[in-house]
C-alpha cells in the first residue's frame, strides 16, 4: 500500500516544485506540470485528464509522505496507533496511558468521549503512573505517606490517611512552586547585584592598589634622590676639602723647593768662599755670604698616621645603620597596612581539635641570634635556648634584648600557624610585636601590650599580658603547643602530653605581624621543637 501511495505520488507530482499538480499543463514532449509562467512562454496545453485525476486524489486525501525528521528515533517517543515505521508522538494521554502522533490524536480533539481525557507533553514514563499492585491509574496523592496511590490503594493500604487528588496537590505543590521560583528570582537579582558590587569593589581594589604603587614609587624614588643629593654634597664636600688641603700642601711643597734652591746656592757661596786664598778677601765677604735667609715655618708639617677621610666614612655607615633601623622598624606598620586589605569579610574557618589537625598548620620556626640577650646561649640550628649566665660572643644589634633573657624567632607569624616547646624548669612562651622595648621593664614580655605570655613552671601556669596576669589551670606537662590564628585574632596555648588540653585561648584584634619569643632563666632551658 505504502508502495503504491508512493508510485502515485511520484507519478502525479511537478517535477518542478515536487508537490502534487496545481493547474497541470502539458507540453509538445508530453510532460506535465504546474501552471507557471516563462519568458519566452512556451506553448501550454490544460492536460484536462491529468487536472480531473489530481481533482480525484485531493478529495481521496492522498497526501505527500512526513519528511524523515517526522518519524520517531531511538530518543523519541513513538506513536502507539502507527504502524509500521512511527511517527513521533504529539502528546501522550495520561487516561489512555498512550501516545499519539498529530494524526492519531485527532479523535481526542474531535470526539466527546476523550473530551475529559488530559494531554501532555509526549512521555515515555506513562507505565509510570499505574499502581504496581492494583494495574489502575493512581490519581491520588496520600499526604500521611507522601506518595501517589491509585482508588483501590485509598481504600486499602492507605484506608484513613489524608488523602487528596493528585489535581489538587499540584495546585498546591504548583504553588509552592511559584512561591520557590520567586524566592529564587529575588535570590538572584540580589546575586546579581552583589556580583555588581564585588565588581564594584574589585575595581575600587585594582583603582586604589595601583594608585598605592604609584604614590609609593613617587616617595620612594623621593627617598632616593634625597639620598642621591646627600650623597653628592658628601662627595662635594670631600672633593671640597680634599682641593684645599691639597692646594696648601702643594704651597708649602714649592716653599720648601724654593728654600732648598736657595740653600744650595748659599751654600756653593760659601764653599767658593772657603777657597778663597787671600785672607782679607775673606773676611771682607765673609759677613755677606754667611747671612742665611729665614727658614720657611715647618711646624705646621705634624708627620703621623692621619685617619683623613675615614671619619667621614664611618659616620655615613653610621647613618645607613640608623636608616636600615627606621626602614625594619616602619615595614611593622606597612606591612599590616597593606595585609589588612579585607575585600571580602568571609567567615574564619574552624579551630582545629585534635592535635592531628593543628600539626596541618604546623610551621618552622628559628631563633634570631640578633634578638637573644647576650647571656643566652642558642643550639640545635638556632631552636634551643639555654640560660648560662655567661656573656657570650654577640655582635652589637638594636634588636637585642637588654635586661631579660629572652629572644625572638627570626620569622615573622601570620595567617595559621602552629608550634611546639619543650622546656625544663621555668619558661615563658611568648608571642610579641617586633617594635616591643629591648630593655627596662617594657621590655619584659606580658608586661606591656605588644606581648602575650604563658609563664609555665613545674606547679602552675599563669598568662600575662599588659602587666595583668591570670592564673590557668591545666595538666603539668614539658612541652606546651601554641595555636595563632592571625586574621581570626586566636591566640591558643596546649598543654601536650598523651592528650591535647587547652590551657588559655586569647581573642583579639593582632595589627602587626607576630614573632615567637621564649624567655628563660639561669640554667635553664627550652626548645623549638620539629612536629609533624
Amino acid at each position: 500500500m505504502a508502495q503504491r501511495d508512493q508510485l502515485d505520488r511520484e507519478t502525479f507530482s511537478c517535477s518542478i516544485c515536487l508537490d502534487l499538480l496545481k493547474d497541470p499543463v502539458g507540453l509538445p514532449c508530453g510532460h506535465s506540470y504546474c501552471m507557471k509562467a516563462f519568458t519566452p512562454r512556451p506553448v501550454l496545453k490544460k492536460n484536462t485528464m491529468l487536472a480531473a485525476l489530481v481533482e480525484q486524489l485531493k478529495k481521496t486525501g492522498l497526501q505527500a509522505a512526513p519528511a524523515d525528521h517526522c518519524y520517531a528515533g531511538p530518543e523519541d517517543v513513538a506513536c502507539d496507533v502507527c504502524t509500521g515505521r512511527k511517527l513521533k508522538a504529539f502528546k501522550s494521554c495520561v487516561v489512555c496511558l498512550a501516545s499519539y502522533c498529530e494524526n492519531h490524536l485527532q479523535s481526542h480533539y474531535e470526539s466527546p468521549t476523550f473530551k475529559k481525557h488530559k494531554l501532555v507533553e509526549p512521555s515515555k514514563k506513562l507505565q509510570e503512573n499505574i499502581c504496581s499492585h492494583h494495574g489502575r491509574v493512581m490519581e491520588i496523592f496520600c499526604r500521611t505517606d507522601q506518595q501517589i496511590i491509585c482508588y483501590l490503594c485509598s481504600v486499602d493500604d492507605h484506608k484513613g490517611h489524608d488523602t487528596v487528588s493528585a489535581t489538587a496537590e499540584r495546585t498546591e505543590r504548583q504553588r509552592e512552586l511559584e512561591v520557590s521560583r520567586l524566592n529564587i528570582q529575588q535570590r538572584i537579582q540580589d546575586r546579581k547585584k552583589d556580583v555588581k558590587l564585588l565588581q564594584q569593589e574589585l575595581e575600587a581594589v585594582s583603582r586604589s592598589a595601583d594608585k598605592a604603587v604609584e604614590d609609593s614609587e613617587k616617595i620612594f624614588t623621593q627617598l632616593i634622590r634625597l639620598l642621591q643629593k646627600r650623597s653628592s654634597d658628601v662627595k662635594q664636600q670631600i672633593r671640597s676639602q680634599q682641593e684645599t688641603e691639597v692646594s696648601g700642601v702643594k704651597e708649602l711643597q714649592e716653599k720648601l723647593q724654593q728654600e732648598i734652591t736657595e740653600l744650595k746656592r748659599k751654600d756653593a757661596e760659601l764653599k767658593q768662599l772657603s777657597h778663597t786664598e787671600d785672607h782679607i778677601q775673606f773676611l771682607h765677604n765673609y759677613p755677606s755670604v754667611s747671612q742665611l735667609s729665614e727658614p720657611t715655618d715647618s711646624s705646621s708639617i705634624n708627620i703621623r698616621p692621619l685617619r683623613y677621610f675615614e671619619d667621614v666614612t664611618a659616620a655615613v655607615s653610621e647613618l645607613r645603620d640608623k636608616l636600615q633601623d627606621i626602614l625594619r622598624d616602619e615595614w611593622t606598620n606597612i606591612s599590616p597596612a597593606v595585609t589588612k586589605v579585607d575585600v571580602l569579610l568571609s567567615q574564619p574557618e574552624p579551630e582545629p581539635k585534635t592535635r592531628a589537625e593543628f600539626l596541618k598548620y604546623s610551621c618552622e620556626i628559628t631563633l634570631d641570634p640578633n634578638t637573644a640577650q647576650t647571656q643566652l646561649l642558642l643550639s640545635e640550628g638556632n631552636r634551643k635556648v639555654d640560660g648560662t649566665g655567661q656573656q657570650q660572643s654577640y655582635s652589637r644589634h638594636t634588636d637585642r634584648f637588654i635586661d631579660y633573657y629572652q629572644v625572638l624567632s627570626r620569622e615573622s607569624l601570620t595567617g595559621r600557624c602552629y608550634w611546639e616547646v619543650e622546656w625544663r624548669e621555668r619558661v615563658f612562651v611568648s608571642v610579641t610585636y617586633k617594635n616591643i622595648s629591648r630593655a627596662g621593664r617594657k621590655s619584659e614580655f606580658g608586661h606591656n601590650n605588644k606581648s602575650w605570655c604563658l609563664d609555665c613552671s613545674s606547679n602552675r601556669y599563669a598568662f600575662r599580658f599588659n602587666k595583668i596576669e591570670t592564673p590557668v589551670s591545666g595538666p603539668g606537662s614539658s612541652r606546651v603547643g601554641v595555636y595563632l590564628d592571625h586574621r581570626a585574632g586566636i591566640l591558643s596555648f596546649y598543654s601536650i602530653s598523651e592528650t591535647m588540653t587547652l590551657l588559655h585561648r586569647v581573642q583579639t584584634t593582632f595589627t602587626q605581624p607576630l614573632y615567637a619569643g621564649l624567655r628563660v632563666y639561669y640554667e635553664t632551658t627550652a626548645e623549638l621543637c620539629k612536629v609533624k
